[in-house]
């Protein structure tokens, strides 16, 4: 894909490049990244548009959660899955931040407490990125370049990053593994299985709840990044959920351990992790229905 700078997107565009950049930092043109201090865009992105003053409510999800985002509206089903999605694929990771702090954090960007961790507090943020991001590319395919653009986003300006040897954006170097226990795949492998993950995934006509759960399973096992890979998978999950028109679903925290071992045995039986989203989804039904947002 060809890729063009700040300047030419504003000339482009009729905007100026100050634009240009302000819409690259807070995710307004989908695709674009930035490379060391420039700003990679794709050459056929749309200028985003002007946030509309006067918006009717749509009925469906997808579009109701874009309708929030765009026009910055509070107490909505957007507000609250920014909230839930974040406070618990965090704290499953171990995350200390308590769920007041992350809805403080959302909606004022600032926190009042005596001792916070920085790593849980940037995390926390570079989430709510995260979760925009997904929102942004719901209709697009899923590519390497994307998942790498996650982790991008979810791991700036952490400790981790100042780390030589911890490659932000891109796939480990060291070998790592889940719990301490289970082994993943080694560090050589992991461009090649990913291509074959994602060219499987991709390949298929039509997409259900077990293709998805399997995309995770796999992504899960292969564990590409150094760190971060559980909340990166979530967030797959999340997306592509909305794209196939499938109800999405947010682990909780208390929730971990059968969520943990479905992901283990979903080779064996996959009934263990497909209920525990199941039951994760009745209940994003009933915040749907809380919302007055139609399946």
């Amino acid at each position: 894909m060809p890729y063009i700078s700040v300047k030419e997107a504003a000339d482009k565009w009729g905007i100026t490049e100050r634009v240009v950049r302000y819409y690259c930092e807070n995710d307004r043109i989908p695709g674009s990244f930035i490379t060391g201090k420039t700003w990679n865009i794709p050459a056929d992105a749309d200028k985003p548009q002007r946030k509309p003053r006067n918006v009717k409510i749509p009925e469906g999800l997808f579009p109701r959660l874009i309708i929030e985002k765009e026009n910055g509206i509070k107490g909505g089903i957007y507000h609250r899955i920014q909230i839930d999605l974040t406070y618990n694929s965090n704290h499953i990771e171990g995350s200390r931040l308590t769920h007041d702090q992350t809805v403080m954090i959302f909606d004022t960007n600032t926190l009042v407490a005596d001792k916070v961790n920085i790593d849980d507090l940037m995390e926390t943020v570079n989430h709510f990125r995260c979760v925009d991001l997904v929102l942004d590319n719901v209709k697009r395919p899923l590519t390497e370049r994307f998942i790498k653009h996650l982790h991008l986003l979810l791991k700036t300006n952490t400790s981790d990053s100042r780390l030589g040897w911890f490659k932000v954006g891109d796939y480990k170097l060291l070998t790592n593994n889940v719990g301490g226990i289970h082994p993943t795949a080694d560090p050589e492998d992991v461009p090649d299985m990913m291509k074959k993950l994602l060219k499987d995934y991709n390949s298929l006509e039509e997409v259900g709840l077990d293709d998805i759960l399997d995309f995770h399973c796999r992504f899960e096992k292969i564990h590409p990044f150094q760190d971060g890979n559980g909340r990166i998978g979530r967030l797959i999950m999340f997306k592509e959920c909305l794209k196939n028109d499938i109800i999405p679903f947010i682990i909780t925290d208390d929730k971990k351990d059968p969520y943990n071992r479905g992901i283990d045995k979903w080779n064996i039986e996959r009934g263990y992790l497909r209920d525990t989203c199941l039951y994760y989804q009745d209940r994003f039904r009933e915040l749907m229905r809380l919302f007055g947002i139609r399946e």
